[in-house]
Order: C-alpha cells, then sequence, then structure tokens
C-alpha cells in the first residue's frame, strides 16, 4: 500500500527510462495497487513490461464492497494476480482454501495466479519451513483444476524475511524451491517443469544474482527494493 499518482508516475517513467539491456527471455511484471493500475497500463502498454493486481475477490461480480473482481483485472490488460500474499494471510485472516479459491477463479480465466507460500519466523525458528509450505501448497494443488494451474507461478516469501533485511541463504531458499518442485510433480511432472517458482524476502541487488544461481530459483518476487527503480532494475539485470 504505497504511491500517489505523482510518485507512481516518476517511478514508471524511470523503469521505462533503464529498461535498455535487460535480458530478452526475463519476463517483468509489476502490481501497483489497485487504484493505480489503469495509470500504470496507459504507461507500460506496448512495452517489454507486463502488470497485474495484487489481490482479487474470487467471484466474478456481487455484493462484495470494497472487493475488486479478476474481470476487473483484464479489463485493465492485467496479465497476472497475487494470491496468498503472506500479509493477505496474516492480516486479513485468509486460509488456504480461501486461497486455493483465489487461484482456481484468476487460472479460470485466463490470468496468470503468482501462488505465495512462506513460514513465520516462528515456524523457520521450530524447524517447520517444509511443512508449512507443503501445507499450503498441498491445498492448492489438491484443490485447483488442471486448466487454472496452466500458467501457475508459486513465489516462496519467507515471512520473518520480508522487509527485516534478513534473508534466507541461498541454499536454504534452493531446498524449499525444490520441495516445491517435487511436490508440483506428484501432481503433474509437466506441471512441475513449467512452474515458475520465484523468491521473495528482501531480495536485494548485492545478493539476486547468488540466489537466481540456485538450480530451481526461476526469478524473484520483489517487495521493499521495488519502490527503488535502480534497485528494482538492478535486480532484473541480475537474472542475466
Amino acid at each position: 500500500m504505497n504511491g500517489s499518482r505523482a510518485s507512481v508516475a516518476r517511478l514508471t517513467d524511470e523503469i521505462l527510462a533503464g529498461a535498455a539491456g535487460l535480458p530478452e527471455r526475463l519476463d517483468v511484471a509489476v502490481f501497483p495497487t489497485a487504484f493505480h493500475v489503469s495509470q500504470v497500463a496507459e504507461s507500460l502498454r506496448g512495452t517489454r513490461f507486463l502488470w497485474g493486481v495484487q489481490n482479487v475477490y474470487p467471484a466474478t461480480a456481487g455484493a462484495f464492497t470494497g472487493e475488486i473482481s479478476a474481470d476487473m483485472a483484464l479489463d485493465l490488460s492485467c496479465t497476472m494476480v497475487l494470491a496468498g500474499h503472506s500479509e493477505r494471510r496474516s492480516l486479513f485472516q485468509e486460509s488456504d482454501l480461501n486461497v486455493a479459491a483465489k487461484v482456481e477463479h484468476i487460472g479460470s480465466l485466463g490470468l496468470t495466479p503468482v501462488l505465495c507460500l512462506g513460514e513465520t519466523l516462528q515456524e523457520h525458528k521450530d524447524s517447520r519451513t517444509l511443512e508449512v509450505v507443503s501445507r499450503q501448497l498441498g491445498v492448492v494443488v489438491e484443490q485447483v483444476t488442471e486448466p487454472a494451474l496452466a500458467s501457475l507461478v508459486v513465489a516462496y516469501e519467507p515471512v520473518w524475511a520480508i522487509g527485516t533485511g534478513l534473508t534466507a541463504s541461498p541454499q536454504e531458499v534452493q531446498q524449499v524451491h525444490a520441495a516445491i518442485r517435487r511436490q508440483l510433480e506428484a501432481r503433474s511432472p509437466e506441471l512441475a517443469l513449467r512452474t515458475r517458482i520465484l523468491y521473495g524476502g528482501s531480495i536485494k541487488p548485492d545478493n539476486a544474482a547468488t540466489l537466481f544461481a540456485e538450480d530451481d530459483v526461476d526469478g524473484g518476487l520483489v517487495g521493499g527494493a521495488s519502490l527503488s527503480a535502480s534497485d528494482f532494475l538492478a535486480i532484473c539485470r541480475a537474472a542475466s
């Protein structure tokens, strides 16, 4: 929940100005607030950049005051939607079943669901990381239909590393990503191969390349660093 029309315009302009030289095979998407999606869409239309929204309600329309729908996102040419971000789970009590319903709804409309998974600091200290991530992913794998999983992206975001400056080691990240890949493979080998697994958790220009070098890390879900165009672009370049 950041930004004004002026700051969003400035950030978008700076990202576009610095985009030269980004790896050609790199997909870059931004997720502004719902208020700013239309503005960002107009700025980025016709460029290499994609855009999406941070959350939707899993219904096409109806009496859900204050919510936005995936159809509204499509109307603004969004291609991606976040689902299950740790703040949605913790602050708004979204359950694993709620998140699975959103993934089904998003994917069934042809949008790409970006499924966020991750453990809290206490769960991490209790060595329950793989247990928690497996549970969160398991509900989606069990509940969501194959068509809705067609373009699934998974983002592992350890809650204890979001905005704290703490970062999981590359070895820890790879361990979790490999476990996610194996769990997807149990549902479908093709699903495991095509699903991109991102890392999110205080990813910064100085650690991005090391994290991206791990076998099962396919990119990043960038948090605070995305509010700086230079930092965001440096992370993007690290993907080369």
